[in-house]
């Protein structure tokens, strides 16, 4: 079947199962299951209302449940068995994975990138939110900036490649050494310890502009009697940019970190395309990726881990996103 066909009709399957399937329910709660008829109506009635919500519910929980719950459940029991699935070992996986100096490593580097491209991109963008609402020509600037947004990871992680290549004639970095007489090229990807900064630096360029559009936002939303008065009580820029306008979008900045920071626990394309895990550079999902193909059970492990880590940081950021809209 051609692809167009195919997704006409996989929406016409689904738009049309979906009306079948709301219309057959609410036919058996209301004909068959509790009928408005009887001796008490009214209480059948009472009953169907109070089913009637979970007929819409069903089928996303059922999505999440087969989707979400069901992949989580079953990768916590594989991750508890050996490498051919056949063997039940118990917690073996992770107290090998906590054994391996890999994994050691790629755990630091995942705490490395949580305490550097969240504060870095969050801040970044806040400033270029402050200094481009005072420019005239400050939506050109948003536009450039918030434009690394459009472009995939690999696609950032290879124009970052050139840019750091040892090469002088293609290489900004060397470039820049050879022009000051510095030597010979050095490769930035290769130097260990510091190549995970130059790695999160492509990181923190893309989602700048994401933090930005959203401080932006939130800095237009204070009222303007505040910065009035603030003003009128003889605050200057840095004080009525510190302690009256951060004050006020602080909510909305722990939305930016937590939102980059769940966005960071799951970054594996750069990592892969710049180094693929080489030179000292692995997170976990990179690491994860490296026992794929070879030793299920561990990836898995890897991947529970990785789940362990994001959990408290998606429910931190629920709490403030219900801060804020009440």
């Amino acid at each position: 079947m051609p692809p167009v066909l195919q997704g006409l009709v996989t929406i016409l399957v689904g738009v049309f199962g979906c009306v079948a399937y709301f219309y057959a329910s609410n036919w058996l709660l209301d004909r068959v299951i509790f009928p408005a008829r009887g001796p008490d109506p009214g209480r059948n009635i009472n009953r169907a209302n109070l089913v009637r919500p979970w007929l819409f519910l069903f089928p996303a929980i059922f999505a999440l449940g087969l989707y979400l719950a069901y992949p989580v459940v079953g990768s916590f029991i594989r991750s508890l068995y050996n490498r051919a699935g056949d063997e039940f070992i118990g917690l073996g996986n992770y107290i090998d994975l906590f054994a391996a100096p890999g994994f050691r490593t790629a755990l630091l580097n995942n705490f490395l990138w949580l305490f550097v491209v969240p504060a870095a991109a969050t801040g970044f963008g806040l400033m270029a939110a402050q200094l481009t609402d005072r420019l005239s020509w400050g939506n050109i600037a948003k536009s450039l900036i918030f434009m690394p947004m459009a472009i995939s990871f690999v696609g950032a992680s290879l124009i970052w490649k050139f840019v750091y290549a040892n090469n002088p004639d293609i290489g900004l970095i060397n470039a820049v050494r050879s022009a000051f007489g510095a030597g010979d090229p050095v490769d930035v990807i290769q130097i260990p310890f510091w190549n995970n900064f130059f790695i999160m630096f492509i990181m923190v360029w893309i989602q700048t502009g994401f933090a930005m559009v959203i401080l932006s936002a939130a800095l237009r939303g204070i009222p303007e009697e505040t910065i009035e008065a603030a003003i009128l009580d003889g605050a200057g820029p840095f004080r009525l940019f510190f302690q009256v306008k951060v004050p006020q979008i602080m909510g909305t900045i722990v939305v930016v970190w937590t939102t980059i920071t769940i966005l960071v626990l799951k970054v594996f394309d750069i990592v892969y395309t710049m180094t693929g895990g080489n030179f000292g550079t692995h997170i976990l999902p990179s690491y994860m990726m490296s026992f794929m193909f070879r030793d299920d059970g561990r990836a898995t492990a890897v991947a529970f881990v990785i789940m362990i880590i994001v959990l408290p940081v998606m429910i931190w950021n629920i709490a403030q996103a219900r801060k804020e809209m009440r």
